[in-house]
C-alpha cells in the first residue's frame, strides 16, 4: 500500500508513526481523519505552558463542529486545587507546581477512570463543580500541561505535543508577569525541566506539533 506522507512522516495500513508537524492546519486535517476513523477517542493534548494548547483545542473544536461529530472539550486549568493548597505549603515550589496544582489522584479517580464508560462526568473546580458530557460515539479532548504524568498513564488513545520554546512562551506572558522572573526560574521552569527530563513527553506522545 501507498504511503500517505506528510511532512516525511508516513502511515502504514493505518497505523500511525510519531510524526513531526509544523504546520497546525495539516495537523487538524490528520487528526480529524483519525477521529473519522475511530468514531470514538480521548485525544490528549500535551504542551507546557503558553504553548498554545487552549488556542489549538478551539481550532479543533470548530472542526468537530463543522463535521457534525459529537465531542467535548475539558481544560484542566478548570480544576486546579485552591491556592492556599499549591502555594506555601513547604515544598519546593517546582514541586507545588508540578504535584499540588492539581489534585492528581482526586482527577485520576474521578475523570480519566471514567471516561470509557460514564455518559456524564462531574468534576470539582475551584468556585464550583463542573459537568461534562461524554458522548458515545464521539471525541473527548483534554488539554493541560503534564498530561503524560505516570499516573495518568493509558487514559489518552492519542496524545498531541505542543512543543514551544521556552522564549515565545515567556513572551506570550503579560508585561507584568514577566516583571516576576524569579517566579518563573524557581517555580515553573524547573517543573518543566523536570518533566521534560524524567517523563520524556516528546518521545511519548503520537504527534509532535512544532512551533517556531
Amino acid at each position: 500500500m501507498e504511503n500517505d506522507r506528510i511532512n516525511g512522516y508516513c502511515r502504514r495500513e493505518g497505523t500511525f508513526i510519531k510524526r513531526q508537524l509544523n504546520d497546525r492546519e495539516k495537523a487538524i486535517e490528520l487528526i480529524l481523519k483519525e477521529s473519522i476513523r475511530e468514531k470514538s477517542m480521548v485525544l490528549g493534548i500535551d504542551g507546557l505552558s503558553r504553548s498554545g494548547k487552549s488556542t489549538f483545542s478551539q481550532m479543533l473544536a470548530e472542526v468537530y463542529k463543522e463535521n457534525s461529530m459529537p465531542y467535548e472539550i475539558i481544560h484542566m486549568d478548570d480544576h486546579i486545587v485552591p491556592k492556599e493548597r499549591r502555594y506555601q505549603t513547604g515544598y519546593e515550589e517546582w514541586y507545588e507546581y508540578y504535584s499540588l496544582q492539581w489534585d492528581v489522584s482526586y482527577l485520576k479517580k474521578n475523570l480519566f477512570n471514567r471516561l470509557k464508560d460514564a455518559d456524564r462526568i462531574e468534576l470539582d473546580s475551584v468556585n464550583q463543580s463542573v459537568t461534562y458530557k461524554i458522548p458515545r460515539p464521539g471525541i473527548v479532548v483534554i488539554e493541560g500541561v503534564f498530561l503524560q504524568r505516570p499516573e495518568w498513564k493509558g487514559s489518552f488513545d492519542k496524545l498531541i505535543y505542543l512543543d514551544c520554546p521556552k522564549e515565545k512562551r515567556f513572551a506570550r506572558e503579560s508585561e507584568e508577569a514577566r516583571k516576576n522572573i524569579s517566579k518563573f526560574q524557581m517555580r515553573y521552569w524547573k517543573a518543566e525541566d523536570y518533566y521534560l527530563n524524567h517523563i520524556s513527553p516528546l518521545e511519548k506522545a503520537d504527534w509532535i506539533i512544532r512551533q517556531y
